[in-house]
């Protein structure tokens, strides 16, 4: 009987579980012990669980998910609940490993990361992807690389427009789209081609450095719905621009009224 009551727990919710225990505890009359076991592998499955769902974006920006080898080595990471969020932020997949679509919306109208290509691109093929490009070209400080490859940035010297603070370590930036992808998908880009989006994802224009706290909190937002602290008619006239530039609609983006 207690071999029962675990297994049904390693494969119930806790509250099934707990109910399961219930019904058979007022035959059994099992000893505490066996209670005790039960809690504590119930526990134990659910963190475990929750762990193997949990998506990492490490320092170099590539997004690991429990089928990555990586996935128990990488110990600094910027925690995610999928992959697809994980792309969305900016990162990349592991080198061979590709998106399963299985993991997505099988709508094929509705947005996917996806769409716009498999996380920065290097378009020019000299190992250093659109992100770094666009740390190297917003830098107004010397930058220092991660290594002698010079195709990832350590150091640098970059002020958000989002908040006007000074940042010196690349960890802490992430790239901004100024208009978001999904937002993007929403105001045309999903008549757009592959190779379209993709440009329009690395578009240096459309790429702001800035900290990773305010842009999370910005998500897929448009500027009727979220602005920066500081710099709201700087952002809102880039915001437009690129919008037109790329033919979205943009009668839901506010004007500057100063």
């Amino acid at each position: 009987m207690e071999v029962g009551l675990l297994f049904s727990a390693r494969y119930f919710s806790y509250h099934q579980a707990i109910t399961s225990f219930r019904s058979q505890s007022m035959t059994t009359r099992l000893p505490a012990s066996s209670l005790i076991a039960l809690f504590l592998l119930v526990a134990l499955w659910n963190q475990t669980s929750a762990a193997q769902t949990e998506v990492k974006l490490s320092n170099s920006g590539i997004c690991h998910d429990s089928s990555s080898r990586s996935y128990n080595r990488t110990k600094n990471f910027t925690s995610f609940q999928s992959l697809e969020d994980c792309l969305d932020a900016g990162g990349r997949l592991p080198k061979g490993q590709k998106v399963e679509r299985k993991s997505f919306s099988n709508t094929l109208n509705e947005y996917r990361r996806e769409h716009f290509g498999s996380g920065w691109a290097d378009t020019d093929g000299d190992c250093q992807n659109s992100r770094h490009e666009a740390l190297i070209a917003q830098s107004t400080g010397q930058v220092t690389f991660k290594d002698q490859r010079k195709c990832m940035i350590r150091t640098g010297r970059w002020i958000s427009m989002y908040s006007g603070k000074v940042i010196h370590d690349a960890t802490v930036i992430d790239i901004d789209h100024v208009v978001p992808l999904k937002w993007a998908w929403d105001h045309g880009a999903n008549d757009w081609t592959r190779e379209r989006r993709i440009e329009f994802t690395n578009d240096p224009v459309n790429l702001l450095a800035v900290e990773a706290t305010l842009n999370r909190q910005k998500g897929a937002k448009g500027p009727d719905e979220w602005q920066p602290p500081t710099n709201q008619c700087q952002y809102l006239s880039r915001f437009r621009r690129i919008a037109i530039k790329y033919d979205l609609t943009t009668d839901s983006v506010p004007k500057c009224l100063n």
